[in-house]
């Protein structure tokens, strides 16, 4: 069923998307940990059990075989990039560890993340206990989805039929002041590409593989734009509120900048998509790193038509 919704808008729309990306979700990395995870009609998924104090974070599980907990993403992109049969390359990608956090201590989403931002405050090492099992097991899941077939072709990099690409999402960077999320947020996602890489080395791929693209995206987290261009990632991606030009000047001429059109700006009509698609395109332009043009956050749903957890 997810190698279908994936290939669903390529089929539907042959030859105009550049990219497909596995249809799953973050939250299988909780899951695989022992969490009780429901997608509940109308309001997404939630968790049956969320973490309220460090007692809870024992229940977890202490170690995760990413191969036979989360097998089957694994199979769903295997037969994703062999139904796609080279039309498009296919995105892998993995929360980041504070946002999977934040999700393990609401329960759901939040609109004031005020039970996740309270257990940081008072359970400090706790929290960067949990953060970095967290970041071990998503490094490991990046790894074996990369291996399993997780790809993309970029203009900049060789064109080669098995390029693949990962994306980190953190989604909930921009709840954290500046210095939260230097705390429990930048060390962890720092870590994901250099570890992963090396693991990815240490298994010989490099051996017949070019070395994989990761990109991260930390929504709202402004303030670490030059942190997150001086980082071991190749692609910086951006939410709507960045001003492409300025984004430009801050990360440098050599990393590939990703966004960053409003995702509301679809229903501003033709004209409007053109006006903006241009002026972020002469924006992240000027710099050897090039740029892909995307949305600054996923597809706002038309109100008034069922809600695509995703």
């Amino acid at each position: 069923m997810a190698c279908q919704i994936t290939l669903q808008p390529i089929d539907r729309y042959a030859g105009l998307l550049d990219a497909s990306i596995i249809f799953s979700d973050i939250l299988v990395v909780p899951k695989a940990m022992g969490m009780s995870l429901q997608m509940s009609p109308g309001k997404g998924p939630t968790f049956d059990h969320p973490l309220d104090t460090p007692h809870d974070i024992e229940g977890l599980n202490t170690k995760v075989d990413v191969r036979k907990e989360l097998g089957y993403v694994l199979d769903a992109i295997a037969l994703t990039r062999k139904e796609l049969n080279g039309r498009v390359p296919l995105f892998g990608f993995v929360g980041a560890p504070w946002t999977l956090m934040g999700y393990m201590i609401e329960g759901a989403g939040s609109k004031t993340y005020t039970r996740s931002k309270s257990f940081l405050y008072k359970y400090p090492e706790e929290s960067k206990g949990l953060l970095q099992r967290i970041t071990d097991i998503c490094i490991e899941f990046l790894a074996e989805q990369i291996m399993a077939g997780a790809q993309v072709s970029l203009p900049n990099f060789e064109m080669v039929s098995d390029r693949k690409l990962v994306q980190v999402f953190d989604s909930w960077a921009g709840e954290l002041s500046p210095i939260d999320f230097a705390t429990f947020s930048l060390p962890y996602i720092l870590q994901i590409p250099s570890r992963t890489h090396a693991i990815l080395e240490s298994r010989g791929y490099y051996t017949v593989n070019p070395r994989v693209p990761m990109v991260i995206f930390a929504k709202g987290a402004w303030h670490a734009l030059e942190l997150l261009g001086e980082s071991d990632y190749d692609i910086i991606s951006l939410d709507w509120t960045h001003d492409p030009v300025q984004a430009r000047k801050r990360v440098g001429p050599n990393k590939i900048l990703q966004g960053n059109m409003d995702p509301n700006g679809l229903y501003g009509g033709q004209s409007h998509i053109t006006q903006e698609v241009e002026r972020i395109v002469k924006g992240f332009g000027g710099g050897k790193g090039g740029y892909i043009v995307n949305l600054g956050h996923g597809i706002t749903p038309v109100p008034g038509t069922p809600t695509c957890i995703s």
